[in-house]
């Protein structure tokens, strides 16, 4: 596994200033990211289960759900595109005008991939705890299994590894199938 390219330290407004580009891109404390492969079908076959499964749960538990790209910026130096989340009536996520969120999801999905798989489990995990992310799901396309974390006095803690036969409970929005996002 390869990890993302840094390509530059820069600050939030020279990252906002930048071109509108296709690539995937985010600034992980003042260092441009920049994914530069597309992702394999699977990944994005995981990612349409999770949008079905995320307005599923939009609509029995109200809040609101969005795929990549968005970006969320997540502190003064930090702006990720995470491939799902979801953010609950009362989280502290919000919109930022028209292109951006602010604040952590209550939940955010990484689906893992050649060129993520490292950033998504370390950097990213480090990030998402520190600032409060309530419940972050790493999905492997390659293996079928999903990784759940739920936030617990300020830490992650592992609730589990599920294959597409399992279910487990989301703190946040009860019995997920997890065939539901690994088969749809």
């Amino acid at each position: 596994m390869m990890d993302s390219p840094v390509l530059a330290r820069m600050t939030m407004e020279e990252f906002l200033a930048l071109p509108e580009t296709m690539l995937r891109r985010e600034l992980i404390y003042g260092e441009l990211v920049e994914a530069m492969a597309a992702p394999e079908l699977d990944h994005q076959d995981i990612v349409l289960n999770l949008a079905v499964l995320l307005r599923r749960i939009e609509k029995t538990h109200g809040g609101k759900a969005y795929i990549s790209p968005v970006d969320v910026r997540l502190a003064s130096d930090v702006m990720v595109q995470p491939d799902a989340l979801w953010v609950a009536p009362d989280g502290v996520c919000k919109p930022e005008g028209k292109k951006r969120l602010v604040g952590a999801p209550d939940l955010i999905v990484e689906v893992l991939s050649l060129s993520t798989a490292i950033e998504d489990r370390k950097r990213k995990f480090a990030l998402y705890e520190s600032v409060g992310v309530r419940e972050y799901w790493l999905v492997d396309p390659r293996d079928r299994l999903m990784e759940v974390w739920q936030l617990k006095d300020g830490r992650f803690a592992r609730l589990g590894i599920y294959g597409a036969g399992d279910t487990f409970v989301s703190a946040l929005v009860g019995s997920i199938d997890a065939r539901a996002v690994l088969e749809g």
